[in-house]
């Protein structure tokens, strides 16, 4: 895992210097070695920092050229496939004299055998890229399937500038940027910034699955757009089209196998390897079978804290327990755990407010002590039908959609002024049905259900002033499944995977030098996940019924069965004791108002019934903390 960097000038006034100190704000990302290729004659200079993992010799260092001296690369990434991919060239007769046995240099002989576009069709992993052309003098990009890696772009003063993240961009003495307001409501709304939006103007993220090719003509022009190489919806259309059509043991054998293969590909190293484990379904599957296939005991990671309803050590433990783990925790203080939040907007680099965010990076921390990698559970959920919007939502709508939008409307604000807070004091479960119920009588139709499963603020709000926020895959999908749940899950698979929980772990991982690898995301299993019946991933209200039979095989049922509980912290409570100090210093209104990028009133109003415990805003308000947060740091 690294971070690369660089920029195509095409007014000559940068160089190498400036190239190194983009790199160098992203050393985090690239402790072990660094480096930089320069050509001045085209102002062009790729910059990289290294976290060494396959081919620690000086054989694995970048930039790398090709073989033939016609391209130069700079790597962020890993490649599962890569030794087959080096015997499919032996076997043509097409490989190189191999230097060393890294994956960047296979990739370079592959893309002087098969192309550019065709190598990333052929590449299984995860990674962003930026690849010279001397003899078309093009500058390459190209960001993995699903998103894994991060990769912004964009000109500023006829500069070309781009980078793993936006903190080097930032770096540059060309950069002059300022935020844009309609990004800034997409963030209110999704408590991140989806792709290819950025915070900044002309500032963007290279979407999941897409390369571009820029020319010099382009800089001082019209960017190109960008171009899919590979997109989950084809691939999720092509599946359902064939679906598994064997028995019910059957398709837990052959879950099985191909996530064995996923596993087995993601383990190899050569540097200390094991896994986050919450005691979950996903990341106990990852290391039953992670166990199952290693000699010695995996090193498995959970943090923990002493409020229980907040708490999945103790089913981590016992897991890690039977599995025969070697297992670490680390039992979290209240304290420990707000010591986080004044790095989180230099972490995260653009607003983010993903609350998770938090036990996320203290995992990590915990993880790098033992550890340069370690693999995820995450993807599980989106491609097994894991979170509960999926269950009973056709139900909900099938109950109330007789009913008039209007008397909808109202029944929906007489529950909101029943305080809605107080249910969770007799019944938490009953609060927060009631809070759903709530939202969702106002709902037009059931196109917009997702919508308002996955909205903090909505545009209607008017939070960011000056501001109607962009069309979006989730508003405007350019898709449509018959079947309401599936159509859900492949939203979440395009925008909440890549735009929320893949940027959460890569910069709380990579904030202290960790590799992370999601076997969720392999393609062979995406393509499994989508093949099988609705019904072997939801039944009898339950998701990921597949995965917890398969799991059964290893890890007896009384250890992981049990409610979804999420990796969350207790945000209402902590911001009206603990947090609120804090917090008020960023609400005050004579700060929102200077800002005069905020709705002052409607902020100060939802702070005093979150404090009042009229109604729970603790997500709405994290929102505003993290960019109010932010802004101070910008």
């Amino acid at each position: 895992m690294c971070g690369i960097a660089g920029f195509f000038d095409s007014t000559k006034r940068l160089d190498g210097r400036h190239a190194t100190v983009m790199a160098d704000k992203i050393i985090h990302r690239g402790p072990d070695d660094g480096g930089s290729w320069v050509d001045t004659q085209f102002g062009i200079a790729l910059a990289h920092r290294r976290l060494s993992i396959l081919d620690l010799s000086p054989a694995g260092q970048q930039p790398m050229t090709s073989s033939s001296g016609r391209y130069v690369i700079v790597f962020n990434g890993e490649i599962y496939n890569h030794l087959e991919i080096r015997r499919e060239l032996e076997t043509a007769g097409s490989a190189p004299i191999w230097r060393g046995h890294a994956d960047t240099e296979t990739i370079l002989a592959a893309m002087e055998c098969w192309g550019k576009e065709e190598t990333l069709k052929k590449i299984s992993g995860m990674f962003a890229l930026a690849l010279w052309d001397k003899e078309n003098r093009e500058l390459f990009l190209a960001r993995d399937r699903m998103g894994e890696k991060p990769l912004y772009y964009g000109v500023q003063k006829g500069v070309f500038l781009f980078a793993s993240e936006l903190k080097a961009i930032r770096s540059s003495p060309v950069f002059n940027c300022e935020i844009d307001r309609d990004a800034l409501a997409l963030f209110f709304r999704f408590n991140c910034i989806p792709s290819p939006f950025s915070i900044f103007k002309g500032i963007y993220k290279l979407p999941q699955g897409s390369c571009i090719t820029v020319a010099q003509k382009d800089i001082t022009g019209e960017l190109p757009e960008p171009r899919k190489y590979w997109s989950f919806i084809d691939l999720a259309e092509s599946s359902r089209k064939n679906l598994f059509q064997g028995s019910e043991s059957e398709s837990v054998e052959a879950l099985d196998n191909v996530l064995r293969r996923s596993i087995g590909r993601q383990m190899v190293a050569d540097v200390p390897l094991g896994a986050f484990l919450s005691g979950g379904i996903d990341s106990s599957t990852v290391v039953a079978l992670m166990q199952a296939q290693s000699k010695i005991p995996v090193k498995t990671f959970t943090v923990g804290f002493n409020d229980q309803h907040h708490n999945e050590a103790a089913h981590a433990k016992a897991v890690a327990a039977h599995l025969g783990t070697e297992h670490y925790e680390f039992y979290v203080t209240p304290q420990e755990a707000m010591d986080v939040i004044p790095s989180l907007p230099k972490l995260y680099d653009e607003p983010f407010s993903d609350s998770s965010q938090i036990p996320t990076f203290l995992v990590s921390k915990l993880t790098r002590q033992h550890v340069t990698v370690s693999l995820s559970g995450d993807g599980g959920d989106e491609l097994f039908g894991g979170y509960n919007r999926y269950f009973g939502t056709q139900k909900w709508w099938n109950r109330i959609k007789s009913v008039p939008l209007p008397i909808r409307k109202q029944m929906s604000r007489l529950l909101q002024a029943g305080n809605l807070e107080r249910w969770d004091l007799i019944s938490s479960r009953l609060g927060s049905k009631l809070q759903k119920l709530q939202g969702v009588l106002a709902v037009k139709n059931n196109s917009d259900l997702y919508p308002f499963f996955v909205t903090h603020w909505s545009t209607a709000d008017g939070i960011v002033i000056g501001a109607n926020g962009y069309p979006t895959t989730a508003t405007h999908p350019n898709f449509l499944f018959t079947n309401l749940v599936e159509q859900m899950m492949a939203l979440d698979a395009l925008t909440y995977l890549p735009d929320d929980i893949l940027v959460k772990v890569d910069r709380a991982a990579m904030g202290v030098s960790l590799e992370t690898r999601v076997p969720f995301l392999d393609p062979e299993v995406m393509e499994f996940a989508w093949r099988l019946p609705l019904d072997l991933k939801i039944r009898n209200g339950s998701g990921k019924w597949i995965l917890k039979k398969l799991l059964h095989n290893y890890v007896p049922t009384e250890l992981v069965d049990r409610p979804k509980q999420g990796f969350a912290i207790p945000l209402a409570d902590w911001l009206r004791v603990p947090l609120r100090e804090w917090a008020e210093s960023l609400l005050d209104e004579g700060k929102l108002k200077d800002g005069g990028y905020l709705n002052h009133s409607l902020i100060r109003k939802r702070w005093r019934e979150h404090l009042e415990k009229t109604y729970n805003w603790s997500f709405h308000l994290w929102d505003v903390l993290m960019f109010q947060a932010w802004l101070e740091q910008a």
